[in-house]
């Protein structure tokens, strides 16, 4: 492991060490007086979209001091490759956007009412097993996308219990996984690992 990838690799731990702790950061904002430095300060690194900024920007001045200099931090930042995560990035905001949530909820509900129970609990198994298939054709992101969102609005939004809205998001997770394996669009990385 270079010196680069292994600070890359450190850093990329404290960021999501630092995501999870945003919450903490707004408490202490508010034990300072509104205004002040260290309030301002606190609530910029309570947000949640500063944090991965933050720490890419530590990364960039962090190859420019183990390489000599900012243009070899330059050189190394634009021979990656981020056609991956661009398209996950597109995938999952087209996958957010109101007409593709509501066809999926109006299938997921049709689903739904093939099963003869209440209809909370119906839309509830129906999304967690035909939500996930949607792996297969629309991508792993774009259908977890799709997924919590529905999933959000009819139940989380309603103050379900901890316990069951932390089983519902690993059931998901496990599920889209395995949704996303079963047809030829599967993720890259399965198929990296399939061809191993």
């Amino acid at each position: 492991m270079t010196p680069t990838e292994l600070l890359a690799t450190v850093l990329f731990g404290l960021a999501v060490l630092h995501t999870f702790c945003v919450k903490r950061f707004a408490h202490w904002a508010h034990q300072f007086p509104p205004g002040s430095v260290r309030e301002n300060l606190l609530h910029f690194l309570a947000e949640t979209e500063v944090v991965f900024g933050l720490w890419a920007a530590t990364l960039f001045l962090g190859i420019a001091l183990l390489e000599g200099s900012f243009h070899d931090a330059v050189a190394y930042i634009e021979g990656l490759n981020f056609t991956e995560p661009k398209f996950v990035f597109v995938i999952m905001v087209v996958a957010a956007t109101r007409p593709v949530v509501k066809l999926a909820e109006t299938l997921i509900s049709l689903a739904a009412r093939l099963i003869p129970r209440k209809e909370s609990a119906t839309f509830y198994s129906a999304a967690l097993f035909l939500g996930p298939l949607l792996g297969s054709f629309i991508t792993e992101p774009a259908a977890m996308t799709l997924q919590a969102l529905l999933l959000k609005r009819r139940y989380f939004d309603r103050g379900i219990s901890r316990k069951l809205g932390y089983a519902t998001l690993g059931l998901l997770f496990v599920n889209v996984s395995i949704g996303g394996t079963l047809t030829h669009f599967a993720a890259p990385p399965v198929l990296m690992v399939a061809a191993k």
